[in-house]
């Protein structure tokens, strides 16, 4: 590679500001100004790819939107989101303005609606690493090496910047002194829908905003079969199923195309309009790939997330195939120490455990007292360690007796957390699978009758409780709970 020299600065067009008093013409024009930005990105790399040799650094910037109020003003108090609570100046850069339309429009409606004031919408002084711009373009194609050092000519994504110091309430200021408006960063979120391309093998645009996470690829099978049913029902809704490899069906008796090899965390996705549909994710066994998941779904502001996977029992009174609905997480994951400490309490959300406890009635058809037969609400410990029962068992078991844990995994509190950190309402349902403090290990034989009978109606009831959610409107599910002293505007 030869070194290249230092080169003339050339950026895309500029665009003066312009003030909105329209959510929808606001994102428009977001919109209009990021494809001006990344089109000259890539034909600019196109061009250097041609000529074999750059002749200026190319840079382009993320558009942004900006609010400035004077007043104290006084939104509705129920709401949770869609206002800022101070005279000052606020703004966020924005990515993907095409993917996040809906989102966009609702919040910078919910601004204009509660402050009177205008939205201003420009470019950001905040550069698009070439990568971001490149991302879902089929258009360019790269072999081989190029003969130009990469960052050198283009921006490249700069990660001492890609942070959650926003929603980690790090009291983040834009360089300007302005307050973030929203909870990520352009930079952070397009890193993440990399992320969440490579890690799921579906485009991110599929992601619809009620997401299952499960352990065991058993729900994967059931929910493709629910989805079939689903797509020959024309009241139900949905519209298509999409597979890993963006394969996508509409046809209940459509042949979906398998990859050679599937990726580490595999997602589906039942659509309906404007992503009102369910995405599941068969996130493996194990914290660090439920923090993975979760740290990268995120950025699409999902409306809820649950844990619908398999458990051990701790209780001599529990079945196999019993449901534990957790209403408290003992952390002993790890993996969320530095972002989120472990004395902060994870509280359950009403609408959650209503909309989960509903659905098991319904499914199984037991109310009240009767549904205490097979399922318990109480304390879901997770561990990072698979093999905790080999331990020596004075420690261990002590601290699950004296939190109440009635259930224990690698991933439920992991989510729950999370989904307290970014500000996405969660919930957990686990189905008992054994019990090993109790001689009941999973075994070959009884795991594979156990599957056949459970996994079935657990996933329905996850599909369920979030059809039940998806009937809710947004300011019931996105509860104040989940808000700090200082938080930004956008949910």
């Amino acid at each position: 590679m030869k070194p290249t020299r230092s080169l003339p600065v050339q950026t895309a067009p500029a665009a003066e500001p312009r003030a909105f008093t329209d959510a929808k013409e606001a994102v428009a024009h977001l919109r209009a100004l990021y494809d001006q930005a990344t089109d000259f990105l890539v034909q600019q790399f196109r061009a250097t790819l041609q000529d074999g040799q750059p002749t200026a650094r190319y840079r382009a910037y993320y558009p942004e939107i900006r609010l400035t109020t004077t007043t104290y003003d006084i939104p509705d108090s129920r709401l949770s989101f869609g206002y800022v609570p101070e005279p000052g100046t606020y703004a966020s850069t924005i990515t993907r303005p095409d993917l996040f339309r809906n989102y966009l429009e609702q919040q910078i409606g919910l601004l204009l609606r509660n402050h009177h004031q205008p939205v201003r919408v420009g470019y950001s002084d905040t550069p698009i690493p070439l990568h971001f711009a490149m991302a879902g373009r089929s258009d360019i194609t790269l072999d081989g090496e190029l003969n130009f050092s990469m960052r050198d000519v283009f921006d490249v994504p700069d990660l001492s910047t890609t942070n959650d110091d926003i929603v980690n309430g790090e009291g983040v200021r834009n360089a300007d002194g302005s307050v973030p408006l929203a909870p990520f960063t352009a930079q952070r979120v397009d890193y993440s829908l990399a992320r969440l391309a490579h890690y799921t093998a579906t485009d991110p645009g599929y992601f619809q905003n009620h997401v299952l996470f499960t352990n065991y690829q058993f729900y994967v099978d059931e929910f493709e079969a629910y989805a079939r049913k689903a797509l020959a029902d024309p009241a139900s809704g949905y519209q298509a199923f999409v597979a890993p490899g963006n394969a996508r069906i509409t046809d209940p008796a459509g042949t979906l195309t398998a990859l050679p090899r599937l990726p580490q965390m595999p997602a589906y996705h039942l659509t309906r309009p404007d992503g009102q549909g369910i995405t599941l994710v068969n996130i493996g066994v194990g914290p660090s790939n439920a923090k993975t998941a979760t740290d990268h779904i995120a950025v699409l502001r999902p409306h809820a997330w649950l844990m619908v996977g398999h458990c051990a029992g701790l209780r001599n009174s529990q079945s196999l195939g019993d449901f534990v609905l957790a209403h408290a997480y003992l952390r002993e994951d790890k993996v969320l120490d530095d972002d989120l400490p472990v004395w902060v309490p994870i509280p359950a959300l009403a609408e959650i455990q209503i909309a989960l406890q509903e659905a098991v009635a319904e499914i199984t058809r037991l109310e009240g007292y009767e549904l205490k037969r097979i399922m318990r609400t109480g304390t879901v410990a997770t561990v990072d360690n698979r093999n905790w029962e080999l331990r020596d068992q004075s420690g261990p078991v002590q601290r699950l007796s004296q939190s109440r844990a009635i259930a224990l995994d690698m991933e439920s509190a992991t989510i729950a957390a999370n989904g307290f950190r970014f500000r996405v309402p969660y919930g957990t349902l686990l189905c008992v699978s054994d019990k090993p403090l109790h001689g009941e290990l999973k075994l070959p034989g009884m795991a594979s009758a156990f599957y056949r009978t459970q996994v079935s109606r657990h996933l329905l009831i996850g599909v369920r409780s979030m059809e039940r959610l998806r009937d809710m409107p947004l300011d019931r599910i996105h509860s104040r709970k989940l808000r700090s002293f200082d938080e930004t505007a956008f949910l």
